[in-house]
């Protein structure tokens, strides 16, 4: 059967689009999970695509699906392969098939304000390209220089402005997605719309198991005139927690609201001799409405016990923010590993919800640092991230496995979203069905619907087949 779809990829797009080299499969089987690192460092690939394909327009995305839908060959999307949960990784085989080289389409609507690019963009450099016009995209993960923009929708991506921009999900105007069954669809509202439901939420984090994003039109904002920040010293978690919480439910709009227990503190202040929790929040906008905003900020900061510490913490993040470096660096040794599993849950549990995730997590690990960075008057995330050194990789690959197995089984007993922005992936995918509980029929469905064949990334988001 493989053979058979080969040959048809080839007459289909010719031998330049079309690879089964041992290397080239090998080198898609793995995104920058750290258990996909892992794999990679021991030289096992145990997920590899049979064919690569590398699409340079979107008939070519159409046409893959047609030989695909026909003989019933698994689809697995990848672009820039910067997923750390394992979204692009075939574990079914089948195709792999490779969307970065999509033409860098960009146009800017300066009335509108909006930006229409194709999927494939880099984000850093569309955000780069908008810094120059005076505009941002308010969408700013640490990846953001590593991640496409259709990526950011296929996994509802989020970034650290998000308390005063959104999620993803606020910043989509529309989009272009080819189904499985291969028709092409635009989605979008001017600049709202009730006519049905609101049909681009079904792509939104869907991993590219319900179609394939071609090309995106997102929001941009003015530059804000001034941006503020401010570091304090907290004296508990409750006490941050608390913070956070009276910010966002006083209507308080803060485009920067960090909170580190001591353990992360010393990593985010670049300084071992931290020895309490602290807090980074930041006003930005007219220079009028920044300040008064931050006044605000530091008064409730003030009313909780903390104490400022100046900007010099928050600005020195503020420049190194995109820094991968220490985690990478760690993974890179034999025997190293580092993970980063991003939970959320609402106000009232999300310290009892820490405390037990921390405790739980501690044995597996040489450090288990935690901080909470999107907030929402419901609740906010929990970020947790574990560095450690094991005897081999061999050993480093179970201490991984036994995290991941923790973490989600500690999040399910609390009642607590299993991820905030990274989404599902090969990670999680085990864990789908119980997270979701009765709302997986509704997926199912779906993917039945929008994918008869079943060809679409298979085994992820526990859709099985």
């Amino acid at each position: 059967m493989r053979d058979a779809v080969v040959h048809q990829l080839l007459q289909a797009l010719g031998s330049k689009k079309v690879s089964t080299d041992a290397a080239d499969l090998a080198a898609t089987s793995h995104d920058t999970w750290p258990v996909a690192t892992t794999w990679a460092k021991l030289g096992r690939h145990p997920h590899a695509g049979d064919v690569l394909v590398r699409a340079t327009g979107e008939q070519d995305v159409v046409d893959v699906l047609a030989i695909a839908s026909s003989a019933s060959t698994p689809v697995t999307v990848r672009a820039l392969g910067s997923s750390v949960t394992g979204q692009p990784i075939p574990v079914r085989g089948g195709i792999v098939l490779d969307v970065s080289g999509l033409p860098h389409t960009c146009q800017v609507d300066d009335v509108d304000l909006t930006v229409t690019v194709s999927a494939s963009y880099n984000g850093g450099a569309l955000e780069d390209e908008l810094a120059a016009r005076g505009l941002t995209l308010g969408h700013s993960p640490q990846s953001l220089y590593r991640s496409s923009v259709g990526g950011w929708l296929a996994t509802l991506a989020t970034g650290q402005f998000s308390s005063l921009y959104g999620g993803i999900e606020d910043l989509v105007v529309g989009y272009r997605v080819v189904l499985a069954t291969g028709e092409a669809i635009d989605l979008r509202a001017r600049p709202r719309a009730a006519m049905g439901p609101d049909l681009r939420q079904l792509f939104l984090g869907s991993e590219g198991t319900l179609g394939i994003i071609t090309s995106v039109t997102l929001k941009v904002f003015r530059a804000p005139e001034v941006r503020l920040v401010e570091t304090f010293a907290v004296p508990t978690v409750g006490a941050g927690l608390a913070i956070m919480r009276e910010q966002v439910q006083s209507g308080l709009r803060p485009f920067l609201s960090r909170f580190y227990d001591a353990d992360e503190a010393r990593h985010a202040m670049a300084d071992p001799d931290v020895t309490t929790p602290v807090m980074f929040v930041g006003a930005q906008g007219a220079a009028g409405a920044a300040a008064l905003e931050m006044s605000a900020l530091r008064r409730i900061a003030e009313d909780h016990g903390a104490t400022s510490l100046g900007e010099a913490g928050a600005g020195a993040w503020m420049d190194r923010r995109f820094d991968f470096s220490g985690v990478e660096n760690l993974l890179a040794t034999p025997g190293g590993y580092a993970e980063t599993i991003e939970v959320a849950h609402t106000w009232r549990h999300i310290e009892a919800f820490y405390l037990d995730l921390k405790a739980a997590l501690e044995p597996l690990a040489d450090e288990v640092l935690g901080h909470f960075s999107h907030v929402y008057p419901q609740g906010t995330s929990l970020y947790v991230i574990l560095l450690g050194r094991a005897t081999d990789d061999e050993h480093a690959l179970d201490r991984l496995t036994e995290i991941w197995r923790t973490a989600m089984r500690v999040g399910l007993e609390n009642g607590a979203e299993l991820s905030h922005h990274h989404g599902g992936g090969l990670a999680r995918s085990p864990y789908a069905r119980a997270s979701l509980g009765d709302a997986h029929l509704l997926l199912r469905k779906l993917k039945g619907a929008l994918d008869p064949a079943g060809i679409l990334n298979p085994g992820k988001l526990g859709l099985l087949d």
